[in-house]
């Protein structure tokens, strides 16, 4: 009898979850685009209201001469004080980016955000029914 429940929890497991439904896709796509269109715009209010008070925002820089597997690392007020610095603002014709949900629970979702400039791979929460940015991870794309 046991192994018939192993089994069955087993199959549970490896289900697919069924896919989000299209409402739960645009609130996920619209802090995406929060984030990143209140960079371009120059606007730190935007950009705060995407992000979790408890932002873990990091690029990989490998081995340094201080740390073993380093990290970069920025807080939601170093990212939103950026913003308030213009350090992404860019005029509106000349925006280009693509936000991609690539998966979604009933909580959490994570998703791909492109720059000509970046890549952000976001974890996002669901709190109270709105998304939020919990985690990125993001890297720099060569200059061309």
């Amino acid at each position: 009898m046991m192994s018939i429940y192993l089994l069955a929890s087993a199959m549970a497991a490896a289900s697919p979850a069924a896919p989000a439904d299209a409402a739960t896709i645009a609130a996920i796509e619209a802090t995406c685009f929060d984030y990143i269109d209140g960079q371009l715009e120059g606007a730190p209010d935007r950009v705060a209201r995407s992000l979790h008070p408890d932002l873990a925002k990091r690029a990989v820089i490998g081995d340094t001469p201080y740390e073993r597997l380093g990290l970069r690392r920025m807080t939601k007020e170093e990212l939103v004080n950026l913003t308030r610095n213009g350090a992404l603002k860019t005029l509106r014709e000349k925006w280009d980016r693509s936000c991609r949900v690539l998966d979604v629970t009933d909580s959490a979702a994570s998703v791909r955000l492109e720059t000509p400039w970046f890549v952000d791979y976001f974890h996002m929460g669901r709190f109270d029914g709105k998304w939020i940015i919990v985690n990125a991870l993001w890297y720099s794309k060569p200059k061309t």
